[in-house]
């Protein structure tokens, strides 16, 4: 598979993403780590659903503990520790912590054989993080205090948890896209056990809530794992990273679309920051399409 390819099949990931923030409020009042087991099972699901026009797909679970070990923790580390966030701290700033990722992601990139960073992959992920920043409130003076440090503490762990998932599935290139199967599975069961350890169970009451989990666990919480996973083994990591930005950013695009957010003068400004960063740090892709 081309570069390229698997970098538009990692955009992918991120367009899907942009609809979980309002596929998670159309679902109700569902517990978090009850909608977590729930959306993953699907995922797995469809996974395993592939199994039956290619058997030997299955033989990709058979891996060494460590990819088991990275995969599990990403996935389920990843999102107990937003959720832990979310608890303990504001959403917005937990939100603006937790998207330091993208920035991460395309720092940690040039620990890979291979790869190069440059200045302008740099400063494009920092006019990124910049346009989050506006897309959360653009001030925040004083908003980060300490008796939410728990949460913020959870959300910058989040951030490192999802970047080394991220860059150290490029070091696992060899390993099949099928074993995201497993780690689904194992998310859902992990996921299952705090829920039944902590929450109380409240099932879906209507079609719409119905149809929100199932449209979960196909498309944020299943493919796109799937097309991520591609995305990071064989596209081009670092324009992947800046390009995440755009999620915070098309997610609150769509929640004003459904009604469940108003625009403002700041969203705009930050269109403009995501926009460009994104566009700086492709510029590679442009000059080599050239």
């Amino acid at each position: 598979m081309r570069s390229s390819t698997a970098t538009l099949i990692g955009l992918v990931a991120l367009l899907l993403w942009s609809s979980l923030a309002a596929l998670t409020v159309a679902t109700g009042s569902i517990p978090a780590f009850q909608l977590l087991a729930m959306t993953f099972a699907i995922g797995a699901l469809a996974g395993m659903a592939g199994w039956l026009f290619r058997p030997t797909a299955m033989t990709a679970l058979r891996q060494r503990p460590v990819v088991w070990l990275v995969g599990v923790a990403g996935l389920f580390g990843y999102h107990a520790l937003y959720f832990l966030a979310l608890r303990f701290a504001p959403a917005a700033e937990a939100g603006l912590l937790n998207y330091l990722w993208p920035l991460l992601i395309v720092l940690m990139s040039a620990w890979l054989p291979g790869e190069r960073l440059a200045v302008h992959h740099v400063i494009g992920a920092l006019l990124g993080f910049a346009g989050v920043v506006m897309l959360f409130g653009g001030d925040l003076s004083g908003a980060f205090q300490g008796r939410y440090a728990p949460g913020f503490i959870a959300a910058l762990c989040a951030a490192f948890v999802w970047a080394s998932y991220s860059v150290l599935s490029r070091k696992f290139g060899t390993v099949p896209t099928d074993v995201v199967t497993g780690f689904c599975i194992a998310t859902a069961v992990l996921a299952t056990l705090v829920h039944l350890v902590l929450e109380s169970t409240v099932m879906p009451q209507t079609a719409v809530q119905w149809f929100a989990v199932i449209a979960l666990g196909l498309g944020p919480v299943g493919l796109a794992f799937y097309a991520w996973d591609i995305g990071m083994k064989r596209g081009d990591i670092r324009l992947l990273g800046a390009a995440s930005y755009a999620t915070p950013l098309l997610s609150t695009l769509l929640l004003i679309v459904m009604g469940y957010a108003k625009p403002t003068s700041s969203l705009w400004l930050a269109a403009l920051l995501i926009a460009g960063g994104g566009l700086l740090a492709a510029k590679d892709a442009f000059r080599a399409k050239r």
